[in-house]
C-alpha cells in the first residue's frame, strides 16, 4: 500500500464530527440533555480550528521542503 502524507486538518476535522455525532446520541439516548442549538456554534467552532491546523501543517511542509532557512545556502557558498 502506498503511503501517503499525514493530514491534522482532515484528524482534527473527523474529531469535531464525531464528537458532534456522539452529542446527539447521548441527547436521543437520555444520558445527556443541552440546547441542541449549542452543538453548531461548537461545530463551526472545531472547523475553524481544523483549517487553522491544516493552514500551520501547509506552513511547516513547506518550510521543510524550501531547506530551512535564507542563510543556509550561505553557509554553502563558503565552504
Amino acid at each position: 500500500m502506498r503511503r501517503h502524507e499525514f493530514e491534522p486538518g482532515k484528524l482534527v476535522v473527523g474529531l469535531v464530527l464525531l464528537g458532534g455525532c456522539f452529542a446527539y446520541l447521548a441527547m436521543a439516548h437520555g444520558t445527556w440533555r443541552f440546547p441542541s442549538y449549542a452543538v453548531l456554534p461548537a461545530l463551526g467552532i472545531g472547523f475553524c480550528v481544523a483549517g487553522l491546523v491544516s493552514s500551520l501543517a501547509f506552513a511547516v511542509r513547506r518550510h521543510r521542503t524550501r531547506g530551512g532557512d535564507a542563510a543556509e545556502p550561505v553557509d554553502r557558498a563558503l565552504r
